[in-house]
């Protein structure tokens, strides 16, 4: 008896596995695609963003640029009682500082009243231009992750679409719309964090730069009510 189970039991063919299926690895493209149509605008803020960095960053630095020789040369100018010949030295030179000490050169004569008002005046116009399109990097950061969000209530009503024409709950029908929000709310975000980053990097940059200015200005000031030789 027992000789035949077993016999039996060796007759049975033996129950082949499910084979699993193959995991596709997908590129960070292909993983950006499956976000649908709201990832266009998200990738426009994206490249938008990195554009105005470059250019905001490359024309902070050129400003941001003095000359110790170039000042002291300047004071010694001023002095000598060599106008033109400091006029001439900060036109020459690159950066904010040479050009508010060149508009302030140019009211030499005039109150020294008069000339701090200027250098005032040059300062502020000087921080307005390093500040340009600042605020539309700030309009990104606040932007990208709005778009990320619609790209979730997008994804959310398109599951529920395919619940309702399928009849079912299963993990297949929602799938899709599940991995659609999931993409856009991760690109979103990212692209929100890294605008703010930037837009805070480049205001310390123009901080550092007008902390320069304002330590430049008062030296030259200071020259200014010194007598000449």
């Amino acid at each position: 008896m027992l000789q035949s189970i077993l016999l039996q039991i060796q007759s049975v063919a033996p129950v082949e596995t499910a084979a699993k299926p193959e995991i596709e690895d997908l590129s960070i493209l292909e993983i950006l695609m499956k976000g649908g149509p709201i990832m266009i605008p998200i990738v426009f803020l994206s490249v938008a963003a990195v554009a105005i960095f470059i250019e905001r960053f490359l024309y902070i630095k050129n400003a941001s640029k003095v000359d110790p020789y170039m000042l002291e040369s300047v004071k010694e100018k001023i002095k000598e009682g060599k106008l033109e010949e400091a006029k001439s030295i900060c036109n020459m030179a690159p950066g904010s500082t040479a050009r508010v000490f060149s508009k302030a050169l140019n009211r030499l004569g005039s109150p020294i009243r008069d000339i701090e008002s200027i250098m005032e005046n040059m300062s502020t116009i000087e921080v307005n231009r390093m500040e340009k399109n600042l605020g539309l990097l700030a309009a990104i950061a606040a932007i990208a992750p709005m778009f990320g969000f619609l790209g979730t209530v997008v994804g959310m009503i398109k599951s529920f679409y395919n619940i309702s024409i399928a009849n079912d709950i299963s993990i297949g029908i929602i799938a899709g719309g599940i991995y659609e929000k999931m993409v856009t709310s991760a690109s979103g975000l990212l692209i929100g964090v890294l605008a703010y980053i930037m837009y805070t990097y480049l205001n310390h940059k123009i901080d550092r730069v007008v902390a320069t200015l304002e330590d430049n200005s008062i030296d030259f000031l200071d020259t200014l009510y010194k007598p000449a030789r």
